[in-house]
């Protein structure tokens, strides 16, 4: 993967191609983004530039070595992303037991979400993470000379998935790594990762993309039609996984609009009626047997709608693009009850439920509690 081929970003692109021509290449860098900006392209085409930069350029060597970083199959090129326990990896899992399903998974869309990785390897209803096992095959790769004699790169996506074990066990290779090692975090998430880590990371922001580079995306990619390609763009937010998922229908974001709907109706109708709290109990223990993964992605599926509610609500019409599978159920009719004296604690709720989620916390709880929350919210008149 070449610079040349990635979405938007130019101002990064020319920063990091730059730190290598200048030979100023910070050891540990921390790329913070959503998958969908294109974190994990921008490091792999960084990767090909550090590692092939020994090179002449047009060389046979440099061809040679350009065409192991394509395939992901370079021995100086290293990742981390993470794991957990399968039916043929049942205990101490590692990146490297997964390697053959990472390059696949790169292949078929780098732009990636965590949830689809997880989904890929059949993991999808339990915890990705990186733990001290995998700190341990770190310090084994990087302890050993570069193959080819020049850098050493590893990316560990996800970084905000290292347990304190591992993050605490890995400090010192992020302090000091070896000479010509180049540490590549990606997250979505900084703010969980150890402050230690954060405070020695050379930190890169990667901005959502313009409406009019995912466009180009889809056209030059995907040979979408201008017209769709124009309107995809408008609904990804910013987030060229989501462009992706938009060009097909996805069939979760229509289980996810069934659910979301149920539980607004029922909010709607437990003012004053007791009897309506226990449709709203049977709904958080149904959600609370879906997996953590789905669960996450469906409260991010609430913020969006929430979102797109608030928008209609204030006329900003060019923005909104929900398009309810319903017939029942109207975002006109609904938007009024989003507004500016509720939306900001609906969208505290939702996060903080993401949060605890993440944190195992007991699902069956968050949900019910989150939805003893709507029932008051949206009922508040606007201010």
């Amino acid at each position: 993967m070449d610079f040349s081929e990635i979405i938007g970003q130019n101002h990064l692109k020319t920063h990091l191609q730059q730190t290598v021509k200048n030979g100023r290449i910070p050891h540990t860098q921390l790329f913070v983004g959503k998958t969908g900006s294109g974190i994990l392209p921008m490091a792999i085409a960084y990767a090909k530039e550090i590692l092939c930069s020994g090179y002449e350029v047009g060389s046979q060597t440099q061809h040679a070595c350009a065409q192991k970083i394509d395939k992901l199959a370079h021995p100086d090129l290293h990742f981390v992303f993470p794991v957990n326990t399968t039916d043929s990896i049942k205990k101490n899992p590692v990146s490297n037991h997964f390697i053959e399903s990472w390059r696949e998974f790169v292949f078929t869309n780098p732009y990636g979400s965590l949830f689809e990785w997880l989904q890929l390897i059949g993991i999808e209803n339990k915890q990705g993470n990186i733990s001290k096992f995998e700190a341990e095959d770190i310090s084994k790769k990087l302890s050993l000379k570069a193959y080819e004699g020049g850098y050493k790169v590893m990316v560990i996506w996800m970084a905000d998935k290292m347990n304190v074990e591992c993050a605490n066990k890995i400090l010192k290779l992020v302090e000091e790594p070896p000479e010509k090692t180049v540490l590549l975090l990606l997250t979505e998430n900084e703010e969980h990762i150890l402050s230690t880590i954060l405070s020695r990371c050379q930190r890169l922001h990667f901005p959502l993309l313009s409406e009019t580079d995912i466009a180009s995306g889809l056209i030059k990619k995907y040979t979408i039609p201008e017209t769709k390609a124009k309107i995809i763009s408008r609904k990804a937010n910013g987030d060229f996984n989501n462009a992706l998922r938009l060009i097909n229908e996805n069939e979760s974001d229509v289980l996810f609009e069934k659910w979301f709907i149920n539980w607004v109706r029922a909010a709607f109708r437990a003012k004053g009626n007791k009897a309506i709290i226990t449709t709203l109990l049977d709904w958080s223990e149904h959600l609370a047997k879906e997996g953590r993964e789905t669960q996450k992605k469906f409260l991010q599926y609430c913020l969006e709608t929430f979102r797109q509610a608030l928008l209609q609500n204030y006329g900003a019409h060019k923005l909104v693009f929900f398009d309810s599978k319903d017939a029942n159920f109207s975002i006109k009719k609904f938007a009024p009850f989003v507004h500016n004296n509720n939306i900001v604690e609906i969208t505290e709720a939702l996060e903080n439920a993401t949060y605890h989620i993440e944190r195992n916390g007991n699902a069956k709880i968050i949900f019910t509690d989150l939805s003893m929350q709507l029932t008051r919210l949206i009922h508040r008149k606007a201010g």
